[in-house]
């Protein structure tokens, strides 16, 4: 009987779902000795970040730790994490103070027990909500770039006190896309991730430097700004055809990650044309390079050349080189439309359905013949606001002092008593 017992048993702990069940028993336990580190009693700070998403969507945060560090200095910052992975990714890339707080309850149990003024979020993750629904902060949404895709401007733009935006093309784009939005609510700072100074990760050539960055394919189609699976090994071929100049390609993170067919492929052929081209060039510093990680903007001092497509990645270009020549691409082939949403277009060459046959003579041109510099030095403006590298950073500071001012205000006699957020806690990583 009790081989029979101890049979059943060995079989129940050697089958898939005991080991499932198993690790999420072991994960679990891990998390709360992590939630119990790092509880947030130490934390003594004005302002906190939200962040509410797993290590897939760090990068979104990644981008703002050096302007919080730079906050640090005048406004003591805490950021806050709903999921372990995140938290384990931010561990060894700052040393401002981490809070872990998984469910509901704890996360407001730790805002009542604190006096921030204002919380700052990096994106429009659904969590988000949880946090809005503690009124004594100022509730202000910075996103996580400056681009013309659709996915800038939300409707839940409309849940936060305020928003900052980089200059009146954002404005713009607020207004064309949101009914009965109060503008009063958008705050122009310009991008202050491009204040900071950066060791170059960009080794310099005797030859010049293309760099070939092209953005993920989104969520959904309405999102979708890729060239990759469209365009992206003929662009590589015609950048390596280009004489005297090495190519970068700096795909952005997800690209490589992709699961969509069509850009494993193209990534794949990508990848072989370069190596191939590489056979051929004895000095490394004139080789092509493939980054699939690294900060894209500790590399911009080294490029010559951009080409990208709608996203931050060219519009960050703009604003830190407007001298240098940009090559947009648009797979929608509606250069029309594209010249409306993406004001940057107007003063750049166009990689399209049309145009793509004859990249290697438009990406010659750009570099021989660019007659767009002024136009673009124009738009820089238009995006950004006016005012040299350090501008955006103090309207960023000076903006957080006042509502800070502001709030410590008007919480005078203030009393939060209730909160109608709903929890939807998950045990995620």
């Amino acid at each position: 009987m009790k081989n029979v017992i101890r049979k059943t048993a060995l079989a129940a702990v050697r089958s898939s779902a005991w080991k499932k069940t198993s690790r999420w028993i072991r994960g679990s336990e891990r998390w709360v000795q992590l939630e119990e580190e790092f509880d947030g009693s130490y934390v003594k700070a004005e302002v906190i970040v939200y962040f509410g998403d797993a290590k897939s969507k760090f990068y979104q945060l990644q981008q703002w730790i050096p302007v919080l560090e730079e906050l640090n200095k005048s406004h003591k910052v805490a950021i806050i994490f709903r999921r372990p992975s995140s938290l384990l990714r931010a561990r060894s890339r700052t040393r401002l103070p981490l809070v872990l707080k998984r469910r509901f309850d704890p996360l407001h149990t730790f805002y009542h027990a604190n006096n921030f003024k204002l919380a700052l979020y990096v994106n429009n993750g659904m969590t988000n909500f949880q946090s809005l629904g503690y009124a004594p902060m100022v509730h202000v949404h910075i996103n996580h770039g400056e681009s013309d895709k659709l996915s800038m401007v939300s409707n839940q733009a409309k849940s936060y006190d305020r928003v900052f935006v980089a200059g009146d093309a954002a404005i713009e784009r607020h207004r064309k896309a949101l009914l009965d939005f109060d503008e009063s609510a958008l705050i122009k700072v310009g991008r202050p991730q491009l204040d900071i100074e950066r060791i170059s990760e960009l080794e310099p050539s005797a030859v010049k430097t293309v760099m070939y960055a092209p953005t993920w394919e989104g969520e959904n189609d309405a999102n979708n700004y890729t060239s990759v699976d469209l365009y992206g090994s003929q662009i590589v071929e015609a950048a390596l055809a280009l004489e005297n100049t090495r190519l970068i390609y700096k795909p952005h993170p997800r690209v490589g990650s992709s699961k969509d067919p069509e850009m494993q492929e193209q990534n794949a052929r990508i990848l072989e044309l370069i190596d191939a081209a590489n056979q051929s060039i004895p000095d490394e510093t004139e080789s092509h390079q493939v980054l699939m990680q690294g900060d894209i903007l500790a590399m911009f001092d080294e490029v010559d050349m951009l080409i990208t497509d709608v996203s931050s990645v060219g519009l960050d270009f703009l604003y830190l080189h407007p001298t240098k020549p940009l090559v947009l691409t648009d797979r929608r082939n509606n250069i029309d439309k594209l010249k409306g949403e993406a004001p940057i277009s107007r003063a750049t060459p166009i990689i399209d359905g049309r145009s793509i046959e004859n990249a290697f003579q438009l990406l010659h041109s750009a570099f021989t013949e660019d007659t767009s510099a002024e136009a673009r030095t124009i738009l820089r403006a238009h995006y950004f606001g006016e005012g040299e590298k350090g501008t955006s950073t103090r309207l960023f500071t000076d903006a957080i002092s006042y509502l800070i001012e502001n709030r410590t205000h008007d919480l005078k006699g203030f009393s939060d008593t209730s909160t109608n957020a709903e929890s939807n806690d998950g045990d995620d990583a």
